[in-house]
Formats: structure tokens, sequence, C-alpha cells
């Protein structure tokens, strides 16, 4: 693999987030990042395995930030638990480890399960979709799939509403029934004119599909034109993830469908929770 190396448009210029000169006393004083997000940057990027732990004054050192904006910030960071104050100093706090945590399982469960849902596609020709469930949206992890893949807006890290895909669905059944109605009590928005917007029907599905060994449908409820069928991967009786099915809603094959993706769900299931001790 060849690789080039682009010139930089400012070679003099630091590499960390874009700085804009501050009229300060000092006109001598490094530039200072614009916004507040570049500065949170620059104090988390000042950690590092050799120093978990840092001071005020180590803090100011390595970001080139005034000693009072980063006291206000970190007051802010502290708050929201991205960092945490200890007798040394400051360190990293539990925002970031249960981020960092959340990674690493979704990449887990990419690794394990991508695999079987690049085959299912290439053996159906339909598009094959694997997601995780978070709160009310679900959030793609992969996509497969051939032409239609193209039409579809859906893309890796991209959200949808749980309540009107066949993913969503598939991991809102395994949920107990009580903790589902309390995420769902109001009137849902819609996407189209068959996206299920009144709590009760939503509740209604779900234990069909409870009935149906997990197996949920989208029948053109968040795209016109398109289906889906889902089946959820069930570890120690949750539905950390699901794999879907998508296509054209006239050309779909729903009990065929379902019947390969619980196969494939199952496998994937296998594959993913076998090398696990437990799911967190």
């Amino acid at each position: 693999m060849t690789v080039t190396l682009l010139p930089d448009a400012q070679p003099s210029a630091s590499r960390g987030p874009h700085r804009a000169r501050t009229e300060a006393a000092d006109p001598g004083a490094a530039d200072v990042p614009v916004s507040m997000i570049e500065r949170m940057t620059l104090i988390l990027d000042a950690f590092d395995a050799a120093t978990p732990t840092l001071t005020l004054l180590g803090l100011v050192e390595r970001t080139g930030l005034p000693r009072s904006t980063v006291h206000r910030i970190l007051d802010q960071m502290i708050r929201l638990r991205w960092l945490a104050h200890t007798s040394g100093g400051y360190r990293l706090g539990m925002r970031t480890l249960e981020l960092g945590g959340l990674t690493a399982d979704h990449n887990e469960i990419r690794d394990a399960v991508s695999p079987l849902l690049h085959e299912l596609c290439q053996r159906t020709g339909m598009v094959g979709h694997l997601a995780v469930l978070d709160g009310r949206e679900v959030v793609y992890l992969d996509k497969a799939g051939g032409r239609l893949a193209a039409m579809l807006p859906t893309r890796l890290g991209g959200r949808m509403p749980a309540h009107c895909t066949a993913l969503g669905k598939a991991m809102l059944a395994t949920l107990e029934p009580n903790i589902a109605e309390a995420a769902f009590h109001s009137r849902l928005p819609r996407l189209t004119a068959h996206t299920i917007t009144e709590p009760d029907a939503l509740h209604r599905t779900l234990a069909q599909i409870r009935l149906r060994q997990g197996v949920a449908l989208d029948r053109e409820e968040s795209m016109d034109g398109i289906a889906c069928v889902a089946a959820s991967m069930r570890g120690r009786g949750t539905a950390p993830a699901a794999l879907s099915l998508s296509g054209r809603a006239d050309a779909m094959s729903f009990d065929k469908l379902a019947r390969v993706l619980l196969e494939i769900s199952h496998e994937a299931g296998r594959a993913l929770f076998g090398r696990r001790a437990r799911w967190r």
C-alpha cells in the first residue's frame, strides 16, 4: 500500500485543534482554541498512560490554555463526570470509562457477527443490518447488501427510532413489558403512513413478537416501499443486538426470510456469547 503525505497548509501551525489568536495582554501568548469542545479535547488529550493524574498546573502547561479557563472548564467536566478530582489532582472520570466500554462491546459484536451478516446478504440478495438498542433508538453497527443498500438512508453509526424499525421492535420485545411500557407511554413520531404511533398498539405488537420467537416485521413503517424482518440475539435473557434483512416491500417473502434470519441470529448469538463469560 502506498501512502502519500500531503504537505501541511501551514507547516508551522499546531496539529492540535484549530486555534485563534486572542487579544490577550501578552501578545506572545499561544493561540487558544475557539470552541468549548476543542478546549475539552485538549484537556482530555493531556492525560496518558504515563500521567493518569495531573494537577491544575500540569494541565495548564500541557494544554497551553489560561489557568482561569482550565479551572472553569474542569469544574464543568467534573460535574459531567468527564473528569474526577483526587488528592493528587485530576484524572479521567467514569463517563470516559463507560464510553470506552461501550465502544469495546460494539466492536466485539461487529467482529463476531458481521461475517455471518455479509454471508446472509449474499445468500438472500437482501440488505442486512446489525444494530444495538440505545434507549428509544437503534444504532447501526454494520450494513451489507447490493444495489438496494445505496438506496437506504441507513449508515454505520446512524440512528433510527426503535418503534418503527424491525430491529428496534425485535430488541424492545426482549425487555420486560413494564420497562418497555415505561419507555413508550406517549404518542410516537410518525415516519410514514404505516408507522405505529400509539403506545398501546406498539405494546400489542411487542407481545406478538414474543410469540413469534422474537421475529419482528417492518411493513413500510420506517420508509415507504421498504419492508424488513429482524431477530434479536439473546444472551442470558437480554438482547444486546439484532440482525435484519430489508428489501422492496412488494418482493418480500416474510415467512421464508424469518426462518433464515432466526437460524442465523441463533448462530450469531452462539458466536458472540460463546466467547464471553457474561454480557455487561
